[in-house]
């Protein structure tokens, strides 16, 4: 119940701390927060995993939340700034700029993002769109980092006990064919080359889908955060996962190593 609540919070949080929300808007975003914390409630309350991995490999889930929460928070809050400033807003805004104007060089995800905006953008809205990919980029980055302290410092998953592949990936199947292994490195690496192409892919598939549909307007505070936010976490996510895989394939090569040399052991007596 308290995951479920926290999703829906998560999905609403935009339309609670900006102003000036029309009535239209929080409708579906009371819709859409219904919905996320319905399919969280129902996940964790079954018995058998569906579709969410890692469910009792914490804190993989609970930095993922806890990401997309500050990046959609944040971003919120700076938004916000620009009709009701006061002293947080203010220092959000300055940290995002700085980080923004820091890592916007040519080529980068940042400048891809500026780029990605129509011709007749106006400079207000460029630097809104600089801030707040500085300020969801240092978030996403923030986020790996202490993951990969999980990981590799405090031996994430083997802390938490018994790792049952089953139970926390559920989207892989280990009898499909091929030793298990191989496939989990391979669907790692693959994982974070995703990811660190995604910040790059993503401005320029909007941008090329423009062409065809109707381009994304960034004026509407509520659309630049999500977008920023969904721009920032989804490659985080990827990334995430494919060292999350590949920690289990170096768990699953160690069990091994560890039964074979028991194996001869037993052999030799």
């Amino acid at each position: 119940m308290t995951r479920a609540l926290l999703v829906a919070l998560l999905m609403s949080t935009p339309a609670l701390i900006l102003p000036n929300v029309s009535t239209d808007a929080i409708h579906i975003v009371v819709l859409f927060a219904l919905f996320a914390g319905c399919l969280v409630f129902i996940e964790y309350l079954s018995t058998y995993p569906s579709i969410v991995e890692f469910r009792y490999a914490p804190p993989f889930n609970r930095l993922r939340f806890l990401a997309i929460f500050l990046c959609v928070l944040t971003l919120s809050v700076i938004a916000r700034g620009r009709y009701e400033p006061n002293a947080l807003t203010s220092f959000l805004y300055t940290l995002g700029y700085i980080v923004g104007d820091w890592i916007d060089f040519p080529y980068s995800p940042v400048r891809l993002m500026v780029i990605m905006l129509p011709d007749n953008a106006s400079a207000d809205l460029v630097l809104a769109v600089r801030t707040a990919s500085g300020m969801a980029y240092m978030i996403s980055l923030a986020t790996l980092t202490l993951f990969f302290f999980y990981v590799r410092i405090l031996g994430w998953p083997a802390r938490n006990g018994a790792f049952n592949v089953w139970v926390n990936l559920p989207l892989f199947d280990p009898t499909a064919g091929g030793d298990v292994l191989p496939r989990l490195q391979r669907d790692g690496r693959l994982n974070i080359a995703l990811g660190f192409l995604m910040p790059f892919l993503i401005p320029a598939i909007v941008q090329m889908m423009s062409d065809l549909i109707d381009p994304i307007y960034m004026d509407d505070p509520m659309t630049l955060i999500w977008t920023i936010s969904a721009w920032a976490f989804i490659p985080a996510s990827l990334i995430m996962r494919g060292m999350a895989m590949g920690r289990v394939a170096e768990m699953i090569d160690e069990n091994r190593r560890r039964a074979y040399a028991a194996t001869q052991a037993m052999q030799t007596i």
